[in-house]
């Protein structure tokens, strides 16, 4: 039986990257990864442009909602493995204590609610930052997590937050 990673990623409102984060990483961590997000100060509502950036890829949307970090760190969460950060103002905040203590690491991106513009340039931003999260997330996917060490393992979750986005760098 192949063990199961349980993933954290965090933003301040848990309505557009963390959201977009939690669904590539169902999509391309299945079966290896479980996926979560939430955020510190949740907007309780996905961003309209994120329903639609999803649909667009082809993503089941249903069950998607926003919550707070909070639901994490209660009795009766699940234990989490991994632990991202994707804006910097979540990264800046005391986290709740993991308990497991969780490996963490930023992969910020920036924040696509405040692009401003017509819808179809809007829609194009979105597809730009949701591309920056996959491409973090396709290259956490492949290490090989059960047979790195911690502090190897803590160094390449670093360093895939500093990763270009795709095209760049």
């Amino acid at each position: 039986m192949v063990r199961r990673f349980n993933v954290l990623f965090l933003c301040t409102g848990n309505s557009a990257r963390s959201i977009m984060a939690e669904c590539a990483l169902r999509r391309w961590g299945a079966g290896r990864f479980e996926a979560f997000s939430a955020g510190s100060h949740p907007k309780g509502v996905v961003h309209p442009m994120t329903i639609e950036t999803l649909r667009r890829l082809n993503y089941d949307i249903a069950g998607l909602r926003s919550k707070s970090w909070d639901e994490f760190a209660a009795p009766g969460a699940p234990p989490l493995d991994f632990v991202f950060t994707v804006c910097d103002q979540a990264a800046q905040e005391v986290c709740p204590v993991w308990p497991g203590q969780p490996l963490t690491a930023h992969w910020g991106v920036e924040d696509p609610v405040r692009f401003e513009g017509p819808d179809d340039a809007k829609l194009r931003h979105w597809l730009r930052i949701y591309s920056y999260l996959e491409n973090r997330i396709k290259i956490f996917v492949s290490l090989p997590i059960t047979s790195l060490d911690r502090l190897p393992l803590q160094r390449r979750l670093e360093e895939i937050g500093r990763t270009p986005p795709p095209g760049e760098g």
